[in-house]
């Protein structure tokens, strides 16, 4: 099966990255939320979107916790409730995160376009490439994995190209936040802390998909053995 000791062992590194990245984000979450910001997260978005002349850009409210996304097809930035209403450093933090998405579709920042072109790889790798791997991995199919490990690669890529996107739209919303006054040094501080967190769920992320690509192709190349 899939999660055999050895496959534990070659993704350990990014479970260990990832609990750590979930622990910090916690923490971070939590405090931010207790520091106060000028506006709240819809109205620290607009603001930035209005700064940057996007008029054609909604916001809606979104149900769920940590559901913010940006959504380039629709050109929709959607908050979770409490990022939405809550006037806190947290809230404008990660508001002003997708905002910074919305900016870099704007402006056809080039990673993410490519990120965009790469969601139906990713997509379909996840679902089919897993599948492949498992059987291939069952049945002791060198052709199977050889498939799985070409369909998979597509989370490969989309994971790596999405670290440049994210990391970027960070440092734009730590940048413009600053730039509009809606955060003060304390907030600024707080908004770091939050992002720099999320960063590195992203980095976890990408280090599992990469992990998991090596172990199989460790597999077919008899770099190690399957687990009995």
């Amino acid at each position: 099966m899939m999660m055999n000791f050895g496959y534990l062992l070659w993704v350990a590194p990014a479970f260990l990255l990832m609990m750590w990245a979930q622990f910090r984000i916690r923490s971070a979450y939590g405090r931010g939320m207790e520091v106060p910001a000028s506006l709240s997260g819809a109205a620290a978005a607009q603001h930035i979107l209005d700064s940057a002349g996007l008029d054609n850009v909604a916001i809606e409210m979104t149900e769920g916790v940590m559901s913010d996304h940006y959504d380039p097809r629709h050109k929709v930035l959607r908050l979770s409730r409490d990022v939405y209403s809550s006037r806190t450093a947290t809230a404008v933090g990660i508001a002003a995160h997708e905002a910074g998405h919305a900016l870099q579709d704007a402006t056809n920042y080039a990673p993410m376009t490519i990120r965009n072109l790469a969601v139906p790889a990713a997509q379909f790798g996840s679902g089919f490439g897993g599948i492949l791997l498992m059987l291939g991995f069952i049945m002791a199919s060198k052709p199977l994995l050889i498939v799985g490990i070409v369909v998979f690669s597509g989370v490969v890529f989309f994971q790596l190209v999405n670290l440049p996107v994210e990391i970027d739209a960070s440092n734009r919303a730590k940048r413009v936040l600053t730039q509009l006054g809606i955060v003060d040094a304390d907030g600024a501080g707080a908004v770091r802390s939050v992002l720099n967190a999320a960063a590195w769920t992203y980095v976890a992320g990408a280090l599992e998909s990469v992990l998991t690509l090596l172990y199989y192709v460790s597999l077919v190349t008899g770099g190690s053995r399957r687990e009995e």
